[in-house]
């Protein structure tokens, strides 16, 4: 009986996840919205978590113009990617700006406008292929990775 009760509980604990959102905001002449990261220095997409409350356009929205000073414009869903070591699941969009002007917050240390080429330089493979999939035009794509290198599928 105490075998068939620690069982059960195990099988009907929910796995723990984070739903994140993430703007590629591509300006007209292709460049790349950037951020440099305050805690780690790393160079990421603009994004974070999603509040409960909020969809996922509004989400991206707010995290971008936090993290940014940039107000854009949501056009479509790029990608799903999963950090199978952290648990947090990633909806990324393809936006455009709108208006506002460039400006770091507490959470980034620069905001740049970067080509795929400097994007594919600065940035870790996990997240420099968001960037790069939402150019591609055959999204969704979903992927999976450990943080830094992606997980090959199949």
């Amino acid at each position: 009986m105490l075998l068939y009760m620690s069982q059960s509980q195990e099988a009907t604990t929910p796995p723990l996840h984070s739903v994140s959102v993430a703007g590629v905001v591509v300006r007209e002449d292709g460049r790349l919205l950037a951020i440099r990261r305050a805690d780690n220095g790393t160079w990421e997409l603009p994004g974070g978590i999603l509040e409960l409350d909020e969809t996922p356009e509004a989400g991206v929205a707010r995290e971008v113009l936090e993290e940014t000073g940039i107000h854009v414009e949501i056009d479509e869903l790029t990608g799903v990617y999963k950090n199978m070591t952290r648990g947090i699941v990633a909806l990324v969009f393809r936006c455009k700006p709108s208006g506002g002007a460039e400006r770091t917050s507490g959470e980034t240390t620069a905001v740049s406008w970067l080509t795929p080429d400097e994007v594919t330089d600065r940035m870790s493979e996990a997240y420099a292929v968001r960037l790069l999939d939402a150019l591609d035009g055959n999204g969704p794509h979903v992927r999976s990775h450990d943080g830094k290198n992606l997980i090959p599928t199949g």
